[in-house]
This record gives structure tokens, sequence and C-alpha cells, in this order.
């Protein structure tokens, strides 16, 4: 039975929409996203898809989106990996900033933010972890103190994702140290080309720069630049992470095509794998399966607010799912022959940038562990 959906269309409608034109204006062959003067094509194509009302499919239509529902998002998730769409470069921007500012900032901010941050413009990224101050996130030490119209800010962040081709970056930072330390903790918006912002890539194991370090030094940013008050930071952190954790950011398309291509380079290689790599094909096709009915589920029962133990399940499931992926392509590509010491192909070689990359989803968004005490807590009923 077709459902309906906002608008009156259906969800067949809507995909057949977006399949369509994206299978007309995907870009193809975009450089390394390895530094900002490589993020000008990936910009270009951010700008296109604001044109054409896709950028953000799930903000309201007055801020430029299509006033999207959970599952139509989630559709539009899927048609995009099926295309095979170059990386989204302002996601921190799009998933987190953008509904944040929406949900606490001002008519003067939304005016000054939102647009810029839906054509890539204005490409951001997130300043929450320090090196003391990752999974436990009120330990932050970066400190702001207030000089007339300005904050003062001095510290650093650590493990920003794409700091090293953005614009902007929001950052928790702590304007009081008296009292419970979940206290005293602002949210700020700063420009990263301020006088006294160093930015550093951290090369990783795969050899790209997805993170970055950052330091701040004497940085003055406006009092206007505060969304949500000072000292309310947390709350504000809070749910921004319900949206960084939710199902928007997968689909498992992305899980179907990484698949298909071990299955074709166990065809085009014609040989016979193991047994029991056999059997994790299957089982790993099967948890692909399951996560897909599970993020149908929740997109179909998703309300206003952001669903914290809802959004724990997901970041656990996918994350695990895909550290099991790239193990599993690893011994495919050994038996293929793709992966041999001094004689790796072009295609062993990209898998496993993303096999070391992987093993970073059980960190970042919340650390596993963390999402498994929420479960605990707030599903379960267990003690703390």
């Amino acid at each position: 039975m077709t459902q309906a959906v906002a608008g009156g269309r259906s969800l067949d409608d809507w995909r057949a929409e977006l399949r369509a034109w994206l299978g007309e204006h995907v870009p193809r062959a975009l450089p390394p996203l390895d530094g900002h003067a490589a993020s000008a094509g990936y910009r270009a194509w951010e700008r296109k898809l604001a044109d054409a009302g896709y950028a953000a499919v799930h903000w309201p239509v007055e801020h430029g989106g299509r006033g999207a529902s959970e599952r139509e998002r989630l559709v539009f998730q899927e048609e995009y990996e099926r295309a095979r769409g170059p990386v989204r470069i302002n996601i921190q921007g799009l998933m987190l900033a953008g509904p944040t500012l929406m949900a606490f900032g001002t008519e003067r901010q939304r005016h000054r933010w939102l647009p810029a941050m839906l054509r890539a413009d204005e490409v951001w990224c997130q300043g929450f972890s320090e090196p003391d101050a990752g999974s436990d996130l009120a330990a932050l030490r970066t400190r702001a103190e207030q000089s007339g119209d300005d904050l003062v800010v001095n510290g650093q962040k650590v493990w920003t994702t794409g700091a090293h081709y953005a614009d902007w970056i929001f950052a928790l930072v702590r304007t009081d140290s008296a009292g419970p330390k979940h206290r005293g903790i602002t949210w700020v918006m700063i420009d990263l080309r301020t006088p006294g912002v160093t930015v550093r890539p951290i090369t990783q194991l795969n050899d790209r720069p997805e993170f970055a370090e950052i330091f701040f030094e004497d940085v003055r940013v406006p009092l206007d630049n505060v969304v949500g008050g000072i000292g309310n930071g947390w709350r504000v952190a809070m749910t921004a992470l319900g949206f960084e954790r939710g199902v928007g950011r997968r689909s498992y398309i992305q899980y179907l095509n990484r698949l298909e291509s071990l299955r074709r380079a166990v065809a085009s290689a014609g040989v016979r794998l193991d047994p029991a790599v056999e059997l994790e094909f299957g089982d790993v096709l099967a948890q692909v399966l399951m996560y897909r009915d599970y993020a149908s589920r929740v997109a179909a029962e998703a309300t206003a607010d952001p669903p914290t133990a809802t959004a724990a399940y997901n970041k656990l499931i996918w994350s695990e799912l895909q550290v099991r992926l790239f193990q599993l392509g690893e011994s495919v590509l050994r038996a293929t022959g793709d992966l041999r010491d001094g004689a790796s192909t072009e295609r062993a070689e990209e898998w496993m940038a993303e096999y070391w990359y992987a093993r970073a989803a059980r960190i970042f968004a919340g650390t596993n562990q963390i999402q498994k005490n929420i479960i605990a807590e707030r599903v379960l009923g267990m003690p703390r």
C-alpha cells in the first residue's frame, strides 16, 4: 500500500522525484577533500542542492527546506546514497547547528547564519571535544571571559571533523567555574578566520586529515554570537547531540553498496571464499537489513523532540555494523588478491582507508559505552 506523506504526495512519488533529479545532477570524480581549496567543488554541489530545495529537506520551508518528515528525510538519504552522491561537506551545519539555531537562536541569528549554512557559503564544524573532555564533555576547560561586548576565548578543541576546510565552528566554552560542572557552559559561534584561531589538521592512520585540533588565543567573539544565553550551553548541547545521533545521518543503502562492491570483487577474481567468510557475508547482510527495518520504524515513530534513547540505539547499531562490514572487506580482499603486502590494488587501498576510519565510529557522536549507559538507564531503568 502506498503511504501518504506531507503535502499529499506519496513516499513512492517522493522517491521517484529524488531518483530522477539525482540521476541527472550528481557530480562525478570530485577531488579528495583534503583542505579548504579542495572544497570548492563540494560547495558548488551544495549550492545546486540548495537551489533545488534538497540541501536540507528536513528544515522548515521558511528556512529553505522542504519541511520533510523523518520518513521523507530517510528516503532522501537512501536515494542520495543509491546515486553515490559526494560527501556532504556541511553536514555539521545542516544536521546540528541549523536545527539548534531554530530551537534556541534569535531571529537575527537565524537570519544571519541559516541561509549561508544552507548553501555552504559558510561551512561549519563542531567544537566540543578537548584533550581532557571527550566522553565527559562537561569537563571542558576552554574558557571565555566577558570583556565589554565580547567574549575572549582561550583553550583548545581536538578531533574536530572538517575543521581544515570549515569557515565557522559552534563551540562549547566555560564561562563560569562555580557550581556543578554542567553549569557555566555556553554555546557560541566562532569565525575560524578570527585573529588568534589556529587550525592544525590531524592526519589519521588512513593518511587522511578528517580531523583537526584548534587553538584559541585571546580570540574575541561578539556576545551576539552566543546561542541560548550565557550559561545555558549544556541544555543547548544536549539538544544538538540528539540531532547528531538521530536517524538522518545514516541509511542502509551505503552498506548495501559496500557489500555489492565486495560481491563484484569476488566474481571478477573468480575465487571461492572460505566458508567462514561466506557465513560472515550473510550475517553482515542480515544486519544491514535489520538496520534498514529499524531505521524505518524509528522514522515512522519520530516526534518533534530529539529521541535521546532511540538515538542511542541508532548510533550503537550503525557504528558496530560499520566496523564489522570493513572487517569483512579485509577478509574478502585478501581472498581476491587485492590486498597483498607490497602489491595492494587501488580498490584495496580505498577500502582499507575506510577500514581504519570505521573504528572511529565507536567513539565520535558519543562513545558506544556512553550509548549503552543511556540505554541501560533510560530504557531498562537500571541504576547509574
